[in-house]
């Protein structure tokens, strides 16, 4: 069953914490900007609020929670409400789409990146941002997971998780980028992304669909 709960009744305090940690979230922003494709048809997975897809340009989106497409829709995304491991879209429609978070709350990630496979187009990108689980930020998340209103039922991985994901299902990694550096108290401005991963928490994948 799709994680919806805490998404569909918590949104004030979902929205909140990237108010909170303004700094962080436009950090983030960047990392993502700095590898997502400047063209092409693209689709957010887990749009949740449109908080990522808006200010990035995308404005397709998806979504299991109905409550949260409604805020994307006001924020001018064209949501369809989905999960992951069932896409609403047909083969090959998007040249690029975009995760953030998303990949540790599926039930089944293998499927869900099958999917993504399978509605991109030859040579798409796939772009996963998520929480390292090896980082600061990542073992932290993991020590009060249950304390959380929206990570007690997340799944963390690694980068070389993800990474590995990926290639399982069709797509060479491209590059990696990273950002967050220190705690998320630490972050006072945004950050500028760097190559690589291995020291910040928040960590970008990019995948292209091998053709």
């Amino acid at each position: 069953m799709p994680k919806t709960e805490p998404f569909d009744h918590h949104q004030t305090e979902y929205e909140q914490w990237f108010e909170d940690y303004e700094p962080v979230y436009l950090s983030e922003l960047e990392a993502i900007r700095k590898v997502l494709p400047a063209s092409g048809a693209g689709v957010e997975i887990g749009v949740g609020s449109g908080l990522f897809a808006a200010p990035l340009g995308i404005r397709n989106g998806c979504d299991p929670s109905s409550a949260m497409l409604k805020k994307a829709v006001e924020r001018g995304i064209y949501g369809i409400e989905g999960t992951a491991e069932n896409l609403p879209y047909r083969d090959a429609t998007f040249d690029y789409a975009l995760m953030v978070t998303t990949i540790c709350f599926v039930d089944d990630p293998e499927k869900a990146v099958a999917e993504v496979y399978r509605i991109l187009r030859n040579r798409g990108k796939f772009v996963i941002g998520f929480v390292d689980k090896d980082s600061p930020v990542g073992k932290k998340y993991q020590e009060y997971k249950s304390e959380s209103t929206f990570y007690r039922d997340a799944t963390f991985f690694s980068t070389d998780e993800i990474c590995n994901l990926l290639k399982r299902n069709g797509f060479n990694v491209a590059c990696t980028v990273e950002t967050v550096f220190g705690g998320l108290n630490d972050v006072r401005e945004a950050q500028e992304p760097r190559e690589g991963h291995g020291e910040g928490s928040f960590v970008v994948v990019v995948g292209e669909k091998k053709g």
